[in-house]
């Protein structure tokens, strides 16, 4: 008789498994791979690896002019492009001291929560086909159509625009900017309803959320997390309100702050912050000055020799841009602060001890841009 050998068996739930997701994953957003060690279903620790499309941003930005340098910032966080061209333009024209035209400040002011608005929705979208909701996909793309369509109209593209340059802008607005401005914000009130009530009061999103990946606001602040994401755990940081730029400083808006710092959070923070972009806008639509487009600039734009630096608040939290000029056209050195690397980093510190189900609700939630990670 053949002898039988009991070999002695682990117990499933002892055992760490270490699995990847991405970097061609949905739910990562993007080119993003995720080591993560897992016990069971429960979350060990995790290790992002980035710079699968690195580009070598800030280095090729050492090699052009300044007017040249606006077309590549469009290339890193895309779905707040004109915020990012705008940052290098208040940087040159503060380095150069000049005073832009008002109706400059207007438009830029208009167009950059324009641009936060379309940004959230397609983050809307995705939350929802993250926790299941393929329908939220449908609405949200819908709706962001009507500001491509307006960014298009007036300035030619619907994604990456370089409509931005320093002392102005490349060329005025459309003619029907404002009336169809006016139009999507009234049609966007109506439907952001169509939002909550679709997924933000939804039972199993809620208990998907409340209490899932928790930061507070000592740690918020330590990880450097801005935008919605550090206001979601009680962190004030809005640069429209701590550093104001264009007209911020000439319109009513709340600086959106929650405490409980979980996912929910999070998510409330970036639905009112929509609502709050169609404030600012109705305030300034009607009051667009008259006046130059552009002011008088050099064709040939150099920096005194110096250091400088500009922040704006971006979709995703504040975004920096460091030079140093050595005086010639291009810039010595250039930096750029990008918010998604930062609320990336608390990734692992947050979804230790979440399952891997949670993980998926709190990456969301962070909304990070890949190409924002990776420059």
């Amino acid at each position: 008789m053949k002898e039988v050998i009991n070999l002695p068996v682990k117990n499933i739930e002892e055992e760490e498994y270490h699995i990847n997701m991405g970097p061609q994953h949905p739910s990562t957003h993007g080119v993003l791979r995720l080591v993560v060690s897992l016990q069971g279903e429960i979350v060990k620790s995790l290790k992002p690896h980035c710079g699968y499309i690195h580009r070598g941003i800030e280095k090729m930005c050492e090699k052009d002019t300044y007017p040249q340098i606006i077309h590549l910032t469009d290339r890193m966080d895309y779905l707040s492009a004109h915020i990012n061209n705008h940052a290098v333009c208040l940087l040159v024209e503060k380095a150069l001291e000049v005073e832009v035209p008002e109706r400059v400040k207007y438009i830029r002011t208009i167009v950059d929560e324009l641009n936060r608005i379309a940004s959230h929705q397609l983050w809307w979208c995705s939350f929802g086909m993250d926790m299941g909701g393929l329908t939220c996909f449908f609405y949200g793309l819908r709706d962001r159509e009507k500001i491509l369509d307006i960014f298009e109209e007036s300035f030619g593209s619907r994604l990456l625009h370089s409509y931005y340059t320093p002392g102005g802008l490349m060329m005025d607005i459309h003619p029907d900017f404002q009336k169809n401005v006016k139009v999507f914000i009234k049609y966007f009130r109506k439907k952001i309803k169509d939002y909550d009530d679709l997924l933000s009061g939804n039972v199993i999103m809620q208990l998907r959320t409340k209490g899932v990946g928790v930061i507070s606001k000592e740690d918020a602040i330590s990880f450097g997390m801005t935008g919605p994401t550090g206001r979601g755990s009680g962190f004030s940081c809005d640069v429209r309100k701590h550093h104001p730029y264009g007209v911020y400083e000439k319109v009513q808006f709340n600086e959106i702050v929650r405490t409980e710092g979980d996912t929910l959070a999070r998510y409330l923070n970036r639905m009112d912050e929509m609502r709050e972009s169609m404030n600012i806008i109705e305030q300034l639509i009607d009051n667009i000055p008259a006046g130059d487009y552009t002011a008088k600039m050099k064709a040939v734009i150099k920096l005194p020799a110096g250091e400088y630096f500009q922040r704006v608040e971006s979709a995703r939290g504040e975004l920096g841009v460091y030079v140093v000029s050595d005086g010639n056209k291009t810039p010595f050195r250039m930096k750029f602060r990008t918010p998604s690397f930062s609320n990336l980093s608390t990734l692992d510190y947050v979804s230790r001890g979440c399952k891997i189900a949670d993980l998926v609700a709190i990456g969301a939630s962070m909304d990070y841009v890949i190409p924002d990670i990776d420059r």
